[in-house]
């Protein structure tokens, strides 16, 4: 918008946004820049409906498959029908709380995709609709900062 001219001496009443929204602008371009450097750091599967709201109250399993397929939960070693009996356990303590249970998936990268699944398929049975596949962060190599190769197709 731009100021009345006028010879008179009144005040300026119109008001110029544009300031404002460069720097409402400058803000967004910031915020998208950050999110999607974090959303590269964890492969969320389900994400929680109010996260803030809902932390104080949510129990989390570690649940683990190592390179030969065994189960670990929390880092102890559990058969997969011990794995179900401490879900149901879990998720039945948390549900009289008036929390939900996450669990937290690692999964050597080695094992088949299928036996992953089946893992996640589990704890789904069990009634634990929120969970999480761990990664491990490694810093990028040089040659990521322009496009990446093509996955290779079998």
């Amino acid at each position: 918008m731009a100021a009345k001219l006028s010879s008179d001496d009144d005040a300026i009443v119109d008001i110029n946004i544009t300031p404002f929204v460069d720097i409402v602008l400058v803000i967004l371009i910031i915020f998208m820049v950050t999110a999607t450097t974090l959303a590269k750091q964890a492969l969320m599967v389900d994400l929680p409906d109010a996260a803030a709201a809902e932390t104080a109250s949510e129990t989390s399993l570690g649940i683990e498959l190592d390179a030969t397929g065994r189960l670990y939960l929390d880092g102890e070693a559990i058969s997969e029908s011990g794995l179900r009996v401490r879900i149901r356990q879990a998720r039945d303590e948390q549900e009289a709380k008036g929390g939900k249970v996450v669990a937290l998936i690692a999964a050597d990268q080695g094992l088949p995709y299928g036996q992953v699944m089946r893992l996640m398929d589990l704890v789904k049975q069990e009634g634990v609709s929120k969970f999480a596949l761990n990664i491990e962060s490694v810093p990028a190599p040089p040659e990521a900062a322009g496009a990446r190769p093509p996955l290779p197709v079998e």
